[in-house]
Parts: structure tokens; sequence; C-alpha cells
């Protein structure tokens, strides 16, 4: 048995991994979902990570699973304590000391997610069901409406407080049809900065919400 530690994206709700979490327990792992200060303008990158490492606490063979924004946090958690592997599942990859609110024009995001939608058909401008729900179930979409939390914009000025990468076996998982960070993104965002090639799965940029037992099989096919 495994533990999972799941850290959501930006507004920190730890519903997002609802349907992740029976999933993941029903194959025989612990699934601990985190729910973080998102909203909170006095809370950011630094009270995220002690949530999560609060949630870790003394469990052993963690692997701990980053969505989205949650890739800043994933990486400060792996510094302060023992992990066993990293997932990052269309996750922001941060270089140290680089902040949310850089890493946009850092990675040149805005450009490959434009590229995309002409390339893909779909608009440009950004709005919530183009870019996040096109492929989630309406139930589940209708369900989360109760959910959403807005992001304070403290955290995104915060610098990711590490000097080099964690040394941790570290994986990317990649939405085939994510269109906020388009797949070929990502694999550039991976190669370039761990030196690793992204692996595609089935789903957009909610993937947890929009394909879980798919997502579930990736994060537990290479497990020892």
């Amino acid at each position: 048995m495994s533990v999972f530690v799941l850290i959501p994206g930006a507004g920190g709700s730890a519903w997002f991994w609802h349907r992740v979490v029976p999933e993941l327990r029903a194959r025989g792992h612990e699934a601990v979902a985190v729910d973080l200060p998102g909203a909170d303008p006095s809370a950011g990158l630094p009270e995220y990570t002690d949530a999560v490492v609060a949630a870790i606490g003394d469990r052993e063979d963690v692997v701990l699973v980053a969505q989205s924004m949650g890739g800043f946090t994933a990486p400060m958690v792996c510094a302060r304590v023992p992990v066993g592997a990293l997932v990052l599942v269309n996750a922001m990859v941060p270089l140290p000391g680089e902040t949310p609110g850089g890493w946009w024009g850092n990675t040149g995001s805005e450009p490959a997610r434009l590229a995309a939608a002409e390339a893909g058909g779909y608009g440009a401008e950004f709005d919530l069901e183009t870019y996040f729900l096109h492929d989630v179930p309406a139930e589940v979409a209708a369900d989360g409406a109760d959910h959403e939390r807005p992001e304070a914009d403290v955290a995104f000025g915060q610098a990711c407080d590490i000097r080099r990468w964690p040394d941790v076996t570290t994986r990317v998982l990649a939405g085939a049809g994510d269109r906020f960070f388009p797949l070929e993104f990502q694999r550039r965002v991976a190669r370039d900065r761990l030196g690793i090639e992204a692996e595609s799965i089935p789903g957009g940029h909610l993937a947890a919400l929009s394909h879980p037992g798919s997502l579930v099989d990736r994060l537990v096919d290479q497990l020892p």
C-alpha cells in the first residue's frame, strides 16, 4: 500500500480530488486530499506547504501528487519531509526562486495556449467552459460550483523556496486534451526544466474530474 497525498491547484479545494480518492482506496491505497487556504489573502506558498506537511505527518511511502498551481507547493514540501515519489498532473513546474506570477511569461504559456486554440479551432479568449470544463461531466461541473474558490493574489508574488529541484523520483502527467497547458507545451517545460519526458494521459486540465479512473491507472502503474 502507498499513501497518496493530493495537492489541488489554484483555490486549494480538496474537493478537486473527490473522484480520485475512492479510486485509489478501492485499489488498496491510502489517499489524503489536502485543503489549502487559497482564498485567504494572508496565506500563500509557505502556508500551503505547512498544510501539506501537516497532512503527511509521520506517514511513510508517500506519493505526492500536485495539480496545476500545486506544482509550486510540491517541491517545497519535498524539501521539508521525505517523499517517495512526486507526480505532477498538468502542473506548473517552477525553477528555484521563481514566482507563480513570473512563471507564465518565463515559460511562454500564453503563446502556447493561443497557438493550441488556433490549431484546435476553439476560442482563444479564456473562459471556464472552454478551457477547464469542456470534458468534465455536466453533473460534476454543476457540483463543483459550490466548491469554487478564488486564489488570493499573495501567492503569485511568492518565490518557490527551494535551492534545487528535490532529489525525488518525479513524473509529469500531461492531459492530451489540456487546453490551458497544452500537451506539447508541458512536454517542452518538462524537458527544459526537469530533463524528463511528460507522459500523456486522457483528459483536459481537470483530468481528476473528467477521467479519474484513467488518471489513477497512471498514478499506480509505476509503484514498486
